[in-house]
C-alpha cells in the first residue's frame, strides 16, 4: 500500500528508470495474498497481478491511454484506465486516493511530454 520508485542508471537513458509502482491495499477484495500493482513509466501503464505460480500483466502504451477514471469510496479508490485502441481497460481497486490521483497525474504528464 505505497509507492516505490526505482533508481536511475548512470549509463544513458533507461525507460524503466522512472517507474512508479502503486500497490493496492491487502484489505480489499482480491488483494489479500497478492495485491495488484499499477506500474507507470514514460512508455506505458501496467497492471501486474501476481498469482501463486507466475503473474498476469496488462499494459497500455501512454500514447494509447484515452482516459483515467477514478471512483473514490470511503476508504479506497477504484481506477479504470481506458485505451484508444479498443482493448479492454485496465482496472484496479483498493488504492489510496492519493495514489489514484498520482497515477492520473503521471499519465497526463507523460502524454504531454510525448507531444
Amino acid at each position: 500500500m505505497g509507492v516505490t520508485s526505482s533508481g536511475s542508471s548512470p549509463a544513458g537513458p533507461n525507460p524503466a528508470a522512472s517507474d512508479e509502482t502503486f500497490t493496492a491495499s491487502r484489505l480489499t477484495k482480491g488483494n489479500l495474498w497478492f495485491p495488484t500493482r499499477i506500474v507507470v513509466n514514460r512508455l506505458r501503464v501496467s497492471r501486474v497481478k501476481r498469482r501463486l505460480f507466475g503473474s498476469n500483466e496488462e499494459s497500455i502504451s501512454i500514447s494509447q491511454v484515452a482516459s483515467v477514471k477514478i471512483s473514490t469510496g470511503v476508504f479506497w479508490s477504484d481506477i479504470l484506465i481506458e485505451s484508444t485502441g479498443g482493448t479492454d481497460p485496465i482496472t484496479s481497486h483498493g488504492h489510496r486516493k492519493a495514489d489514484a490521483l498520482r497515477i492520473r497525474d503521471l499519465v497526463e504528464t507523460y502524454q504531454v511530454a510525448q507531444r
